[in-house]
């Protein structure tokens, strides 16, 4: 993509509506002043919210102070450059990053992905293109995030809300109705201390909890009687205590 083709596809889609406030927010890094101004308005207008920064310093006091869906990122910058600064991210956030540079070679595009770079476009590319790349980066991050928000880890084990199926590693674990509706319902609250009538509907029910609580330790610790993950809240009941 040169400045003119960035130019051209901005001039295409003006006049469109400003994104919606819960649109994705990206931030730019680019030392060019011209680019980060012209990808800002191309990609604005293509619905997403967009915030720049000029170098290193000035992206990481944007991302302190804000919150991005992603991170398109100049590799070639004064001081610290995109490398450097993906590799410290990556110690301390799982942000995504589509690295842009004028290097095309193939060991700087290794170089960027082993620094933890999700995707990598290099210059002059299609404006098309980095738009199909940075909505293709979202989905993958956003399903990502919906599985791990749809599963609870309980140290080898993980749980799965919405199947009602508990795993250990790759071997499924057989779990009763009811040791899937008990389950469910520590999983909507983790860590919180929930007594025998909050598990269960009825009085009856609730005199075989404990039955129900050692059968599901057996299937979930490695030492039932000294539980890590389903624990018992003296004078309260029990917590589930995911990692």
């Amino acid at each position: 993509m040169t400045v003119d083709e960035i130019a051209t596809a901005g001039k295409q889609g003006s006049g469109k509506a400003p994104p919606p406030d819960d649109a994705p927010h990206v931030l730019v890094v680019d030392d060019d002043r011209r680019i980060r101004e012209l990808l800002k308005r191309y990609l604005s207008d293509n619905g997403y919210r967009v915030t720049t920064a000029e170098h290193a310093a000035e992206a990481r006091a944007r991302l302190e102070g804000l919150s991005f869906d992603l991170l398109v990122l100049d590799v070639m910058m004064p001081g610290e450059s995109g490398l450097d600064l993906t590799r410290d991210l990556r110690q301390k956030s799982s942000i995504p990053i589509l690295m842009l540079t004028a290097r095309g070679e193939a060991g700087d595009r290794i170089d960027g992905l082993e620094r933890g770079a999700d995707d990598y476009l290099a210059k002059p590319f299609e404006p098309r293109e980095l738009l199909l790349r940075i909505g293709t980066i979202l989905r993958r991050t956003q399903a990502a995030g919906a599985r791990r928000h749809d599963e609870i880890n309980l140290g080898p084990c993980r749980f799965n809300i919405t199947r009602g199926e508990l795993w250990n590693g790759d071997t499924q674990i057989r779990l009763t109705t009811r040791e899937i509706q008990l389950m469910r319902i520590f999983a909507a609250n983790p860590g919180k201390p929930l007594s025998r009538l909050d598990l269960c509907d009825n009085e009856a029910a609730e005199r075989s909890i404990d039955v129900q609580i050692n059968r599901l330790r057996r299937k979930l610790e490695a030492d039932p009687k000294n539980p890590l993950y389903l624990q018992t809240v003296r004078g309260e009941g029990y917590a589930l205590m995911p990692d």
